[in-house]
Formats: C-alpha cells, sequence, structure tokens
C-alpha cells in the first residue's frame, strides 16, 4: 500500500532555529496486510509539540525522549481510526491513540500499544485528546495540584507565563485563586544549555533573597493520576468549565510549516495537524 509520510530532513543544530524544511514530505509503502495483533489505522491528528524540538537533536539531553534520525518518520502524538483489525480488543471503526504515533497518513501498528477512545467523553472532538483531554491536560491540571500546591480559599496569586500556549491556556482556568507558577521553557529550547536553563545573575539574586523555590515538574512521573485526572478534564469540557482554544493546520504537508509556528509562537491553543477526515 502506498502512503505519505513525514520524515526527519536535516538538524538545526543545539543552538539552531528549526524551520519547515527540516521535515520532508515522501511517499512510502506499507505492508498490504497485517500480522495477529496489529491493525492498520488511518492518521486523523497529528500534535506538535515543544518537546519535540529537542528530539530534533543527536542528543535529546534527557533520558526519557529518544532523537528522531535523519531521513527516519517522526512520531508523536497522535489519533486515527482503525480500518483493520487482527487485535482481540480492537475493531473496525474504533478510535485510538499514541504517543508514538508515526507521522504517516496510514500506518500498521502494535494493538497493544494503543489507547482506545470514546468520542462522547469530549463532545466528539477527537482532537481534544492530543491536547486538553491528554498530556497537555494533565500537564496543567497535575502541575497545578501536585507542584503548584494551589489550595481553595488561600490568598494566592497565580501568573501563567505562556497563557496562549497549550498548557497554558488550560492551566489559567484551572484555579479561581492565586498562586505563582512558571511552567515552559520553550524560548530557551533552541540554545544549548541545561534543562531547566540557568537564571540570569539578577533574576537568581532576586530568587535567593526572597526564598523562591525553583522546581522541575515532569508530567510523566505522575501517569498513576492519569486515568481520573482524564476523567475529571473530560467532564469539565463536557460542562462547559474549561474553554478549549486550538490551532489547527490542514495536510500532513504542513507538519513542518505548523512545527515552526509553533516555535515561533503562532499557535494559539494547542497546535493541531488535521491529516484525513
Amino acid at each position: 500500500m502506498i502512503i505519505q509520510r513525514v520524515v526527519l530532513n536535516s538538524r538545526p543544530g543545539k543552538n539552531g532555529v528549526p524551520v519547515a524544511e527540516n521535515f520532508r514530505l515522501e511517499q512510502s509503502t506499507i505492508a498490504d496486510t497485517i500480522q495477529a495483533g496489529q491493525v492498520r489505522v488511518r492518521t486523523l491528528y497529528l500534535s506538535v509539540d515543544p518537546y519535540m524540538r529537542c528530539r530534533m537533536n543527536e542528543d535529546t539531553g534527557s533520558d526519557y525522549l529518544l532523537p528522531w534520525q535523519l531521513s527516519e518518520v517522526a512520531d508523536g502524538g497522535g489519533i486515527g481510526v482503525v480500518e483493520e483489525s487482527k487485535h482481540d480488543n480492537l475493531a473496525k471503526g474504533d478510535f485510538v491513540t499514541s504517543f508514538n504515533w508515526p507521522w504517516q497518513t496510514v500506518a500498521i501498528l502494535d494493538g497493544s500499544l494503543l489507547q482506545k477512545l470514546v468520542p462522547q467523553l469530549v463532545n466528539g472532538r477527537l482532537s481534544y485528546f492530543l491536547g486538553a483531554a491528554g498530556v497537555t491536560g494533565l500537564t496543567a491540571l497535575l502541575g497545578i495540584k501536585e507542584k503548584g500546591h494551589v489550595a481553595v480559599g488561600a490568598n494566592q496569586t497565580m501568573v501563567v507565563s505562556g497563557a496562549a500556549g497549550a498548557c497554558g491556556s488550560l492551566a489559567g482556568q484551572m484555579n479561581q485563586n492565586s498562586h505563582i507558577i512558571l511552567c515552559g521553557q520553550i524560548s530557551q529550547y533552541n540554545k544549548d544549555v541545561p534543562y531547566p536553563p540557568p537564571l540570569p545573575p539578577d533574576i537568581e539574586k532576586i530568587q535567593k533573597e526572597r526564598n523562591i523555590t525553583r522546581e522541575r515538574f515532569l508530567v510523566l512521573n505522575y501517569m498513576d493520576k492519569q486515568e481520573a485526572s482524564i476523567l475529571q478534564l473530560c467532564q469539565w469540557i463536557q460542562e462547559g468549565k474549561l474553554k478549549v482554544r486550538e490551532t489547527v493546520v490542514e495536510g500532513l504537508a504542513n507538519i513542518g510549516a505548523a512545527f515552526q509556528s509553533m516555535m515561533d509562537g503562532g499557535n494559539i491553543g494547542k497546535q493541531i495537524v488535521s491529516v484525513s477526515k
């Protein structure tokens, strides 16, 4: 079967700015038949996210992120529909998602690595599972609850430094009290610096004088809270308590441009690429 896919065409360099030309759309083929336990899926939506900038480097600087390889298909959060299944728990027509979805129009995947989706949980807006009802929403919710220590009724002020982004646009809605939370370092991702990046001397001085703590938050450390948190996010979406913003680009061919725009701050809310209907 002939498909289209997007591969890493070149690396921008650790201190370089990524551009659409770092990715390449090409034609490829997949097997016409699937094996036991596999499913053939048609890609509906793909997510482009700031962390992917690290995957463009030979060394991601992280022990939980693998680098993309040159001339190999890129991958990330994705959603698709099952077109053929030889997996016991998945049937044709099921909607599924994965955090390692290949950037291609059609794929053959291991069914055991896919999560089945219930569209009704997000009022039929499947792409929300890549954002507000996915890892992005989890990051906002758990970051506030587990690291922000936001307490109902407390006299706190909450400041979201990137409130137009995918995560920040959600975090600002999850508490009506006050607290200051610094979340996200996308402005530093094109620089070869440690994570979290070092503070300028004058800011570091203020931090020490005022006893301001600076602690790293990684949502992957809280996956035991994933199921309950996702259900909470879906409930808020259904009730209209959580307003979801997305920037949607049409077509797999435009995913490189979507990634470049996202890194330049061109998105409001979650940056999504719609691959097929």
